[in-house]
């Protein structure tokens, strides 16, 4: 199903497999993130946001809109510089400052110095978006490690944790946090896990500290997406299931991170959502 501003592709999609941590400059088939046809309107004017997994995919498309709205951000990434000078600039093309900050969300000093030095180079903290994953299939419970079990569960849990904790004395009345939730943590996926345990986790948390925060004025909510076109999938499938990737929802095609991303804008924007917190936003390509 085609219902945007531009045609997206469909599958069957390149047989591609990269190593982790994967590299979306090395992807044959491009993410669509820049949005061409969204217009800002100065829904996030003199915000700062800092966002997570930042250098690509969604992280990349939300950085970029955000800065459209008046937003400047700092980036974290892990080992894809490259990824991340591109995210950089882009979001300095829409007149926006943007740093780019290289660490590991498992470690909860990083995660304590990453919005230190946000707070310090770009005068202060709006909106925090966990959107950090890690993920790899496995068919049976009886094949995961707990090596891979403990990455899992620290990247994709104890990195919001570690994030919102440090934060939050940073962050007033109207500020946001929005976490990258997934369909798996609304439906499972039985040769995902461990990933859509934290994705289940990550929803309850969000409701949780939305109940917690609210009397600060600080609104926290998560975005659910179905199969999106990143490099974090031809990271850990096969090739040939890369193939078939978002073949099997209602608009048997993946989302492109632009299509995910205003999602965001929306959620960190008070002009959009100042009635909204602890929900948890679906984007799944019909159920």
């Amino acid at each position: 199903m085609q219902a945007g501003a531009r045609p997206y592709p469909v599958p069957p999609l390149p047989k591609v497999h990269q190593k982790k941590p994967g590299f979306e400059k090395a992807l044959p088939l491009q993410p669509l993130y820049d949005a061409p046809f969204y217009r800002g309107s100065e829904k996030l004017k003199d915000k700062v946001a800092l966002i997570t997994g930042g250098d690509s995919g969604i992280g990349r498309s939300v950085a970029i809109l955000f800065a459209r709205e008046g937003a400047d951000v700092a980036i974290i990434h892990l080992d894809e510089r490259e990824d991340a000078e591109t995210t950089r600039a882009a979001v300095e093309k829409e007149g926006a400052r943007c740093v780019v900050i290289k660490g590991d969300v498992k470690d909860s000093e990083f995660c304590r110095r990453a919005v230190e030095q946000t707070v310090q180079q770009l005068g202060g903290l709006d909106v925090l978006v966990n959107n950090a994953a890690f993920q790899l299939h496995t068919g049976d419970i009886e094949d995961l490690s707990d090596e891979h079990f403990d990455e899992t569960l620290k990247t994709n849990l104890y990195g919001y944790f570690y994030l919102a904790k440090a934060a939050v004395p940073h962050m007033s009345n109207g500020a946001a946090i929005i976490n990258t939730g997934s369909v798996t943590g609304l439906k499972g996926s039985k040769e995902l896990l461990d990933y859509s345990m934290t994705k289940g986790g990550i929803h309850a948390f969000t409701r949780a500290l939305g109940a917690q925060l609210v009397d600060k004025g600080i609104r926290v909510n998560a975005v659910a997406p179905g199969p999106v076109w990143t490099p974090l999938n031809p990271s850990d499938k096969c090739a040939e299931d890369v193939a078939r990737f978002g073949a099997n929802t209602p608009m048997r095609r993946p989302a492109q991170p632009e299509e995910i991303a205003p999602a965001y804008v929306f959620l960190a924007s008070p002009q959009t959502s100042s009635y909204i917190t602890g929900e948890i936003l679906p984007i799944v390509g019909g159920y």
